[in-house]
């Protein structure tokens, strides 16, 4: 059995929630890799880059989650654990899935 990408969970991930919460509130995704371009011209600070930052996050009336996404072997990066203490501290929910199923337990 192939192993699904971080690319294809978080596809899966956005579809459903849009699909069947699109009455409840947003799901988006923060494009925060560097690429190269204008990010590597200019500096990631002069742009809002943020290293480490969660792959999708969710706005509802009533809460925010941020949700990183990794495949059944992935693991964070020193970066995104900072951003994952961060956010705790702030109050804020974060979630790490690897799946679908994972994702739709705590948007439940």
């Amino acid at each position: 059995m192939k192993t699904k990408t971080e690319a294809k969970i978080q596809q899966e991930i956005v579809q459903h929630y849009r699909f069947n919460y699109y009455k409840k509130g947003l799901i988006f995704s923060v494009p925060n890799e560097r690429a190269g371009g204008y990010l590597a011209m200019k500096g990631p600070l002069l742009t809002g880059l943020l290293s480490g930052v969660s792959d999708l996050i969710v706005v509802e009336e009533t809460r925010v989650l941020f949700v990183e996404v990794k495949t059944a072997i992935g693991r964070q990066s020193e970066k995104q654990k900072k951003f994952e203490n961060n956010i705790k501290s702030l109050g804020y929910k974060y979630h790490l899935v690897r799946s679908l199923e994972d994702f739709i337990k705590i948007i439940s």
